[in-house]
């Protein structure tokens, strides 16, 4: 999704650009048609209607401009905020998983679980059989004090949601 939004944005650019140079063109011929008549010439129905449409899409313009800042720092502020929380769940796993007392290869399996990954693939990147690595969940499932995957994400979930990310005061 990350690359879909960064497309967007470079199409909006582009559209901007687009926009500008047909601006730049459209201020120029009003510029030309007020020249041999001074502003008198905006008297002119059509050269009247040819300077507002340009000063119209100049405005759009500006406005397409400030609006995508917005969109693109608001995106920033997002990526901050997942990053933080991506690293406070981290945090929240790795602090059970030393309270539950579990072995480096039960830390593995349980990362891998958490991650949704099934047995037979867990099995297969850390070179195990797949009763091995059932056997391994088990002994994390009951240290952790639960019957399964879902109960071993929701503790873990509890606790990340159980309180703020951020300091009191600062802008979420």
């Amino acid at each position: 999704m990350n690359g879909r939004i960064s497309d967007n944005a470079g199409i909006l650019v582009m559209l901007i650009a687009v926009q500008s140079l047909c601006a730049a063109f459209f201020l120029w011929d009003v510029i030309e048609d007020i020249r041999p008549g001074g502003m008198a010439s905006l008297t002119n129905l059509h050269i009247a209607v040819e300077a507002a449409a340009a000063l119209a899409l100049v405005s759009a313009i500006v406005f397409e401009t400030r609006y995508l800042m917005r969109l693109m720092q608001r995106k920033a502020h997002l990526e901050s905020q997942v990053s933080i929380a991506a690293g406070a769940f981290h945090e929240i796993m790795l602090a059970h998983f030393d309270a539950w007392g579990l072995t480096p290869s039960e830390n593995d399996v349980a990362l891998f679980a958490i991650k949704g990954l099934p047995i037979a693939e867990i099995a297969r990147l850390r070179g195990s059989a797949e009763g091995t690595v059932k056997s391994q969940l088990n002994a994390v499932y009951r240290k952790a004090g639960v019957s399964g995957r879902g109960g071993l994400l929701g503790v873990l979930i509890d606790e990340l949601v159980a309180g703020p990310l951020v300091e009191a005061g600062r802008e979420t």
